[in-house]
């Protein structure tokens, strides 16, 4: 060691001391580095498609020249000066809407019959030939402004076939018409969220080949958030009947390119395709009267029946789309305005607390270990699609585990999957524990998607057994809840049996004297 001058060891160099003590005492960290989600399974939602599904249910307005001729599809010969709604208010469509929990409105800007509730500049065949307003009026314009000022999302309809227009049956001229027009309706009226066709056309009509491709292209250029409707997609598809029912198995995946718009197989529209390619969810359209347009001698569905619909819709993996049609008036007729309301407050009493809200969740496995909170089984208790429980990887077991801490009584299932993350469930049942301390079924069920609601006879426990038989991939859940309807009825098939086909899921309940499990059929 070399010395100094004094004999002494040359010191160390104070930097190098304070490096020292900083490196002893940074901390060092025990806690194990995070579990990545799973990967998606393919096909995947837009951004677009999953804030249409979140929203639920939309308020279609059927309104034109039939409101005033007692039609449904109007020749495209109606004078356009029966169109005459001395007391339209926009503003009260809406408020009727959001007030009963629809977040989105949809009108009738062209129906078959040609008329447009906006002054077009390609026809005069509108409102501007109509004695309302003296001709200056704008329909669509009202709407979307009464619609920006309630936070209400927008969406139009133009038919495809009209019934007025001199071009129509000439591809190329009609074609060119067609896309102006829908040009006019996106970009003169803000954000659009929803652009609404279909491939009706009545028998004898002329022949005419629609340039699909084009119009699709068109829209996503103008209006990128929007959703595009039709039989087929391409963002969400027709459910195939026009009573707002969906199928009980009901996936939102398909294949665009088997199915053709105006042409498509129902059975396929309401079921979906387990290995379809595309996601493209279903949507219920539905009226609350007999008719799409107004008709004075019509009355409106109970809210009983709408709830019915919700189960059909909405607890099927689909939007429910409910016609509400103004008057001749030009405003929701009150009748239909107080079921509305109903509607409302029947779902608000069976939906608005889960009962199993302060239930104690365990599960099979969990994905990255019990201590691994991201994926923690509690998540299902949560309302919101992207937390959820995710199982450890190839386990085959799937189940939840559901401590009410007390008996509870319910007849309401919900349950929710994270699509973001892709549709997944195919097969799964719930069991509760008996007095006998045995394991009873209470029902089967198919798909999930965003929303499952599945109603049955009253059942009383306070453990629950959710247990996922057949999946696409790991299973995800990330909502689940029970609920009590006491308005929904079960009809009796005879002394041992009842049965509820409320939302399509016919339930066997045998004799409890032999204590027989509930068996979904």
């Amino acid at each position: 060691m070399k010395k100094n001058k004094n004999n002494c060891t040359k010191p160390i160099s104070q930097n190098l001391i304070l490096t020292l003590l900083a490196l002893y005492f940074i901390p060092i960290s025990n806690s194990p580095l995070k579990k990545p989600p799973p990967l998606p399974i393919l096909p995947l939602p837009s951004s677009p498609q999953l804030e249409w599904q979140l929203s639920s249910m939309a308020l279609f307005l059927h309104f034109g020249p039939n409101t005033f001729t007692d039609s449904e599809w109007g020749t495209g010969r109606a004078d356009p000066r029966v169109f005459n709604p001395t007391r339209l208010n926009a503003s009260q469509w809406v408020h009727a809407a959001k007030s009963a929990g629809f977040n989105r409105v949809i009108l009738t800007a062209k129906h078959h019959d040609g008329f447009c509730l906006w002054p077009s500049e390609y026809t005069d065949y509108s409102v501007k030939s109509s004695e309302w307003k003296n001709g200056t009026g704008d329909v669509v314009a009202e709407l979307a402004l009464a619609a920006k000022e309630a936070g209400v999302d927008l969406g139009l309809y133009l038919s495809p076939w009209d019934r007025h227009e001199p071009s129509y049956g000439k591809t190329l001229e009609y074609n060119e018409f067609y896309m102006a027009q829908m040009a006019e309706l996106l970009t003169r009226y803000g954000e659009i969220k929803e652009v609404w066709l279909d491939g009706a056309k009545g028998e004898g009509e002329k022949d005419m080949e629609y340039f699909f491709d084009s119009w699709f292209s068109l829209i996503h250029q103008l209006q990128p958030r929007a959703v595009i409707f039709s039989d087929v997609g391409p963002d969400t598809r027709w459910i195939g009947d026009e009573a707002g029912v969906a199928d009980s198995t009901c996936w939102s995946l398909f294949n665009r390119s088997d199915a053709k718009i105006g042409g498509t197989d129902p059975r396929y529209s309401q079921g979906g395709d387990p290995h379809g390619h595309d996601w493209v969810p279903a949507e219920c359209d539905v009226s609350i009267r007999p008719g799409w347009f107004w008709h004075a001698s019509e009355a409106p569905k109970s809210a009983v029946e709408l709830l019915d619909l919700y189960y059909k819709s909405v607890g099927r993996n689909c939007l429910l789309l409910l016609n509400v049609p103004p008057n001749s008036l030009g405003l929701i007729s009150a009748e239909d305005i107080q079921v509305l309301q109903e509607f409302s407050e029947l779902r608000k009493s069976i939906f608005s607390y889960n009962l199993a809200e302060n239930a104690l969740v365990s599960a099979s496995s969990t994905r990255g270990g019990i201590s691994n909170s991201q994926f923690d089984p509690h998540n299902v208790m949560k309302e919101d699609i992207y937390t959820y429980w995710a199982p450890e990887e190839n386990h085959s077991d799937w189940t939840l585990l559901i401590n009410l801490q007390e008996p509870v009584s319910f007849n309401v299932l919900q349950v929710q999957e994270p699509i973001h993350m892709g549709q997944r469930i195919s097969r799964f049942h719930l069991d509760i524990l008996n007095e006998e301390r045995k394991w009873k079924k209470v029902i089967n069920g198919t798909t999930v998607g965003y929303q499952r609601l599945l109603q049955f006879p009253t059942v009383k426990s306070q453990q629950l057994r959710f247990v996922i038989d057949k999946s696409r991939a790991e299973p995800l859940i990330s909502h689940l809840g029970i609920y009590m309807d006491k308005f929904s009825t079960v009809s009796s098939m005879s002394d041992s049996t009842s049965q509820t086909s409320l939302n399509g899921s016919h339930i066997l309940q045998k004799s409890m004297s032999n204590h027989s499990e509930i068996a979904a059929i």
